[in-house]
């Protein structure tokens, strides 16, 4: 029995019994939460299956090949990759892409899977193709998407479009002629722009620098000239060409009793014997070999060429 705040008595069963009913009412939502609070997603990591020391973002001249090296971890399951590739313009012309494992090709744009599985860790590399119709800043992105177990990644890839240096073969003595032939065809020229500069240098005979970018539309311009005969194979370095980008006086090389021909002037096609060399005003005073009478001609440096040396 228990004395309520009247003074009076009531039975301690019934207040045992609604703190039981209490208790009832309230227990199966309490274990509901504490079930539905066990229950939890599963936690999807990212980051970490990818890994690489190449530059994501590099250059490529059209008709060449730029490749990255990279690897792939994977966590309790196989690794599944998926590709996507976005290029810089609608019209632009198709890269070829593909995904290596060693010599196994594992992917490529041409007839691409939907996905590549990849059961365990390995060394990849990817190779992307310039096609020889680009135009200067075009661009090709590659990302490549992995989920494995709990875990996901990405990487993503980009080659740009650069110009080219290339060399062309003229007829030996031609080169300049060449040269303003092919300027006068850029010039005229409309719509994208296909050559940056042509350079003839001094003393290289049978050969002419050109940069330019869209391969295939340079080779259709110098069809054309007739003293020009065609393309060494592959691109040259601006580090190959540096030595022809200094001006140098063109008296060096040249020494007193030296057999030189004269290239033009009155005296053009004439052979001298070198007497004198005045290198700050860059001129050269020859005697005329054929001459009757031995008479002193001072000619610029430019206007001779080296024939034979003084022994």
């Amino acid at each position: 029995m228990q004395k309520n705040v009247s003074g009076d008595y009531e039975d301690d069963m019934d207040l045992d019994e609604a703190y039981e009913d209490d208790v009832l009412e309230d227990e199966p939502e309490t274990v509901e939460k504490k079930e539905e609070a066990s229950v939890s997603e599963p936690v999807i990591q990212t980051g970490g299956l990818f890994a690489t020391e190449d530059d994501t973002m590099k250059k490529v001249s059209a008709g060449s090949m730029v490749e990255w090296a990279f690897t792939i971890s994977v966590d309790s399951s196989p690794a599944t990759l998926s590709f996507s590739v976005a290029s810089g313009r609608d019209d632009a012309p198709e890269w070829e892409i593909s995904l290596h494992d060693g010599s196994a090709e594992l992917w490529n744009s041409t007839v691409p899977a939907d996905s590549v599985e990849i059961g365990t860790a390995k060394a990849l590399t990817l190779l992307v193709e310039c096609p020889g119709g680009v135009r200067y800043g075009d661009s090709i992105a590659v990302t490549i998407s992995a989920r494995s177990g709990s875990r996901t990644d990405s990487i993503r890839f980009e080659a740009m479009a650069k110009q080219s240096i290339m060399i062309l073969k003229t007829q030996i003595d031609q080169e300049k002629t060449v040269a303003d032939e092919l300027n006068a065809k850029a010039l005229r020229g409309s719509g994208e722009k296909d050559i940056y500069a042509i350079l003839s240098p001094q003393g290289l005979r049978g050969y002419v620098f050109v940069e330019g970018m869209n391969t295939e539309r340079l080779l259709e311009k110098t069809r054309e000239i007739k003293k020009a005969r065609n393309f060494i194979p592959g691109e040259t370095a601006i580090q190959d060409i540096e030595a022809y980008l200094t001006p140098t006086s063109p008296v060096i090389g040249i020494a007193e009793g030296d057999i030189v021909e004269l290239v033009n002037g009155p005296f053009k096609g004439e052979k001298a014997r070198v007497q004198k060399i005045e290198e700050v005003k860059e001129e050269i005073t020859v005697e005329l070999i054929e001459a009757m009478v031995p008479i002193p001609v001072t000619v610029k440096g430019d206007s001779v060429r080296l024939i034979e040396k003084e022994k």
